[in-house]
């Protein structure tokens, strides 16, 4: 039976990212390594495909442009089952890290390579890690000005990796209304934000927990959310990483075996759709960058 609020249709993302490219093995595997390591990527997101297949589920993948380099065919299998096909930047960069150059770089090769794959105009945008921040000012401006309609790279959450807790919850408009920007879920408690997008809360939260706080945030504020996943985390069997710290390990590995069915059952319990389908601020395109004086 459908939970409270499934009436209500949110928005199922995908990260396309592989488990050596996670930002808790960043300090351990140098990028220049990535090579070296078995890729996994392409059929844990058929897996994904099939069980977004079976549900009659279409979702956004915001996907690596690395990994649409190496995997072209899966690129066009996203596509043909009607999924919206989305940018996770190119390298699985924190924005911080780059310059205003190297962060335009960077998106502009993953759209480049995915429009060009996919056959399709990419739109939106997730930042590795939800790495924009008051610190990137040059983020949003880059992006409106490289062709992208949408940005999903805020978690209003306080979070050793990211988090910008004082955030707006919904979407808005940036980049002086360039560009949309739409935050991860999460719901009002107590005078704090707590998550409900998914992810590793998702592994670490009882099912029914999670369940009840999605259903609570459609209930409280009468719109859809969303709900993001990876490849990786429905891979029990993936190598594991060595030299990586303690809490890097929990936070990777916790209850990856237990994550599919989760994941079958969610499917079930809500009704789902893409990013550009259940944000109607999406389907209308961003005013235009005003001139510089």
């Amino acid at each position: 039976m459908a939970v409270p609020g499934a009436r209500l249709v949110n928005a199922m993302t995908v990260d396309v990212e592989d488990y050596f490219q996670v930002e808790a093995f960043a300090r351990t595997v140098a990028r220049d390594a990535w090579e070296g390591f078995p890729r996994r990527v392409e059929a844990n997101t058929d897996r994904i495909l099939a069980l977004f297949a079976a549900a009659g589920v279409r979702a956004t993948f915001f996907t690596l442009g690395w990994v649409a380099e190496r995997h072209p065919a899966l690129v066009r299998r996203i596509v043909a089952a009607g999924h919206e096909l989305a940018s996770h930047g190119h390298g699985h960069a924190r924005v911080a890290t780059l310059s205003a150059e190297q962060f335009r770089q960077d998106v502009v090769r993953a759209k480049a390579l995915l429009e060009d794959i996919g056959g399709v105009a990419v739109a939106g945008y997730r930042a590795p890690t939800f790495s924009i921040s008051p610190a990137t000012p040059f983020a949003y401006p880059v992006l409106a000005e490289t062709g992208h309609r949408y940005s999903s790279s805020i978690y209003p959450v306080r979070h050793d990796l990211y988090g910008a807790p004082d955030a707006p919850r919904f979407p808005h408009a940036v980049a002086e209304g360039a560009l949309w920007e739409v935050p991860m879920t999460t719901i009002r408690m107590r005078g704090q934000n707590l998550p409900i997008s998914g992810g590793g809360y998702f592994r670490l939260l009882p099912y029914a927990v999670f369940r009840r706080g999605l259903a609570a945030f459609n209930r409280a504020e009468g719109r859809g959310g969303m709900f993001y996943t990876h490849p990786w985390e429905i891979d029990p069997g993936q190598p594991r990483i060595g030299g990586a710290g303690r809490l890097s390990r929990f936070r990777h590995y916790l209850n990856l075996a237990r994550t599919a069915p989760r994941l079958e059952r969610l499917l079930r319990d809500f009704a789902w759709g893409r990013m550009d389908e259940v944000f109607p601020e999406l389907a209308a395109p961003p005013a235009p960058m005003a001139s510089a004086a």
